[in-house]
């Protein structure tokens, strides 16, 4: 099973339908925070929604079509992040992530997002790796910018949110501006 040791506190692993008790937990805990910018939230009413979105993100990894993984600090599942898909004819992927609400101010997500990037330059030989955020989400536009990436524009009404459509922000990243100063 694919994992991804960070640094003594976390790592990044494929979860398992095993993991689907726990992930739940995780998600109804911070459901109203996490509703605030993640479209999936209300679907996501019980644990059996998730055995088959994990089943899911294990096909993608089998498929080399990128990977979602959870987010272990300190041996707990705090969060999500991973590769949406991978464009191989175009070298590139994108970044999502989210983490509960009680683990933010620890620079989780942005060591988790280093990561992924060192991943994905050093071991799937990409070009590009792009993430997309709310406008008016503070806190996640912030990870990409801390690290160096260059905001392209913007999107508008780039995502529907339950019952609006909001503009996001496009962030990306070459394999050739990525320095050790990033890391």
């Amino acid at each position: 099973m694919f994992t991804l040791t960070i640094d003594n506190n976390l790592s990044l692993k494929l979860l398992e339908k095993g993991d689907a008790k726990e992930l739940f937990a995780l998600v109804d805990e911070s459901r109203n925070y996490l509703r605030e910018w993640l479209p999936w939230v209300d679907s996501m009413k019980q644990e059996e929604d998730y055995v088959p979105i994990i089943e899911e993100w294990l096909k993608q990894f089998s498929l080399s079509d990128g990977f979602q993984v959870g987010i272990f600090y300190k041996r707990k599942l705090v969060g999500m992040t991973g590769f949406h898909g991978i464009d191989w004819s175009n070298r590139k992927t994108s970044i999502g992530y989210w983490l509960s609400e009680k683990y933010q101010g620890h620079g989780i997500i942005t060591r988790s997002v280093k990561a992924l990037i060192d991943y994905a330059f050093a071991e799937y030989n990409l070009n590009r790796v792009e993430i997309q955020c709310g406008v008016d989400n503070q806190k996640s536009r912030g990870i990409p910018e801390s690290i160096g990436m260059t905001q392209e524009g913007v999107i508008r009404e780039g995502e529907y949110l339950y019952d609006h459509y909001h503009d996001c922000i496009m962030y990306s990243i070459l394999s050739k501006e990525w320095m050790p100063e990033n890391r």
